[in-house]
């Protein structure tokens, strides 16, 4: 498989990494998570569309991976990192391309779409939420189910700022190992990614966690708007997912043109959780976009 290496400079004069995988003449364009995650952990395992003739585009966003890491936390907004996802397209010469966006993707997704419609093709939705605030009560929900003791553990915690103690920290431990990956070995390229994530991004978008929302996104709601992405999209989410399946739902009502998948067996992470019911269901709906 032909593998090609980009390093784009961005008009801000700061350069980001794109990888192309394949020859094919349709491209799924991959917008991973974090902020501040590098894209390996989700490129790789979508390698294998291009073995079905997709063309497979991802890019370490701008403060991640192997593009530059500049420490200005200005630069870290949702308005900024459209405006490099339109970059990198444009520098690549991609045409309208099958967008996916995971996790924090997904924000970055919806954004684009409705920045940039007519550069989208379709619109898949992973494991997503654009509704920051009903997240917020989710996630917290999702917390109840630690015990009451616990959860008032991690709140004086939050409050006290003392996020990096053991017992918080285990707690933190615990609600990954639930909601973001149930597999008991996490595979190699998730790993790595994590290993290399950069926090200035991340805290400076969304906070201390994945549990916990105080960055300058925190407020965020773009559901009401999404009736105006007029795009073919496809709404996924692991049953036991962080950005959990009442946010997807959310989504999926609000779209014109969308269908909604929950994988029984997955949380946050279904690609590797279960990547035949995964891509099953992600080659049917392109197929379908096609035709």
């Amino acid at each position: 498989m032909q593998t090609i290496t980009r390093r784009i400079t961005l008009r801000e004069g700061h350069e980001v990494v794109a990888y192309v995988h394949g020859e094919g003449a349709r491209t799924l364009f991959l917008a991973n998570g974090g902020p501040g995650l590098p894209n390996r952990y989700l490129r790789e395992p979508h390698l294998r569309l291009a073995e079905k003739g997709y063309r497979i585009v991802g890019w370490d966003q701008l403060g991640c991976g192997a593009s530059d890491r500049p420490s200005d936390p200005g630069l870290w907004t949702l308005e900024r990192y459209v405006d490099e996802a339109e970059q990198v397209r444009r520098a690549l010469d991609l045409g309208p391309v099958d967008f996916l966006g995971h996790s924090w993707g997904t924000w970055l997704g919806t954004e684009y779409c409705l920045t940039y419609p007519e550069a989208v093709r379709s619109y898949i939705i992973a494991d997503g939420a654009c509704d920051i605030p009903h997240l917020v009560g989710e996630l917290n929900r999702l917390r109840l189910a630690l015990g009451s003791e616990t959860v008032t553990m991690m709140v004086t915690h939050e409050a006290a700022g003392t996020l990096d103690h053991p017992e918080y920290q285990a707690a933190v431990t615990l609600l990954n190992h639930r909601h973001v990956c149930r597999l008991r070995t996490w595979p190699e390229p998730l790993t790595a990614s994590l290993a290399d994530w950069n926090m200035g991004p991340y805290v400076t978008m969304q906070g201390p966690n994945e549990f916990t929302y105080t960055g300058n996104m925190k407020d965020w709601n773009r559901v009401p708007a999404m009736g105006g992405i007029k795009v073919p999209c496809l709404v996924l989410a692991g049953k036991h997912d962080e950005l959990t399946p009442a946010c997807s739902l959310r989504m999926h009502m609000a779209l014109p043109d969308s269908r909604i998948r929950i994988f029984e067996n997955s949380s946050h992470m279904p690609f590797y959780e279960e990547p035949d019911a995964y891509f099953a269901e992600l080659e049917g709906f392109l197929a379908s976009v096609e035709t």
